[in-house]
């Protein structure tokens, strides 16, 4: 079966292609790209007019919640809202119950993705042992069946001690280790950014300090074990600007932002104490919110 895509707005990085052209698709194979293009007679033509047609995109922090939290979300409910959204490859976080932290429960994640037959599902497994920080995970057991990275997702690694011992390990296997930066002593019961919204709210804050510490311990960490390594949700200025450094000193740092955390801040929390404003980590300020759109761009 043969697809014209008339109009698209068709943009490749690697092609060097940003522009509105006429795609032809015949059977798997992109046949042909260009303007005013011909339908063959056993095309059926689409008019993308107005959309952008772009290479699968990838989505490298996903929860499936499968297994232990199917009614949440599973693998093939996933997997469908993921090609609907036009992703092709998504890496699933280990927060699963039990957690991800073998090579069964990569296997487990693998072979469902394939009977779903929709995406290809990157399982990241956990660093430590039931993401508790205590103990290394099977590292090898869960390279071997096909883990793409190393987190314990909502979990820093409180220890710095434990944190350079998973990454020494992840580093032997040519994987990145995935960080949620938060030293936990410090943000305690938090539950909204410490600071105007804290105190105007009456609630326990949430010290930007207890994430921007943890990415400058990591980040040396990194200079200490060679370990890519990947900061999760960044929400600060100075965190970008502790990644932005690294990064011109040449270590294999990088980082994510939210689209929450880049468009809204704890400006926004009003006193109507509406809950879709609270989230790990929180609305930080307008400052930083400006700094994490600058950093994007």
């Amino acid at each position: 079966m043969a697809f014209l895509l008339r109009g698209a707005h068709v943009v490749d990085p690697q092609e060097g292609i940003d522009d509105v052209l006429d795609v032809l698709i015949d059977g798997e194979k992109i046949a042909c790209v260009g303007k005013d293009l011909e339908a063959p007679a056993d095309a059926e033509v689409i008019d993308a007019a107005g959309k952008y047609l772009v290479p699968g995109l990838v989505d490298m922090h996903v929860h499936f919640r499968d297994p232990g939290f199917e009614y949440k979300e599973t693998i093939a409910t996933g997997s469908a809202a993921a090609v609907h959204g036009g992703f092709t490859d998504v890496a699933t976080m280990p927060n699963t119950d039990p957690v991800t932290d073998t090579g069964a429960e990569i296997r487990y994640q693998i072979d469902r993705a394939h009977a779903a037959g929709l995406c290809h599902v990157r399982p990241i497994g956990a660093m430590t042992r039931g993401e508790k920080g205590e103990s290394l995970a099977e590292i090898g057991d869960m390279v071997i069946e096909g883990a793409a990275a190393f987190s314990d997702d909502g979990h820093g690694v409180q220890s710095a001690g434990m944190m350079r011992t998973c990454m020494e390990y992840i580093a032997q296997f040519d994987r990145v280790a995935l960080a949620h930066c938060e030293i936990e002593s410090l943000s305690g019961h938090g539950v909204v950014n410490e600071g105007r919204a804290s105190t105007r709210l009456g609630m326990f804050g949430w010290p930007a300090l207890a994430e921007e510490l943890e990415i400058y311990r990591d980040i040396e960490l990194v200079r200490l074990t060679k370990c890519p390594l990947h900061i999760c949700h960044i929400s600060t200025r100075k965190g970008l600007d502790l990644v932005r450094a690294a990064k011109a000193d040449g270590l294999p740092v990088t980082c994510e932002v939210t689209p929450h955390h880049l468009f809204l801040c704890e400006d926004d929390i009003t006193d109507a104490y509406d809950t879709n404003l609270k989230m790990n980590p929180p609305l930080r300020t307008a400052d930083d919110a400006a700094a994490l759109r600058e950093g994007l761009l």
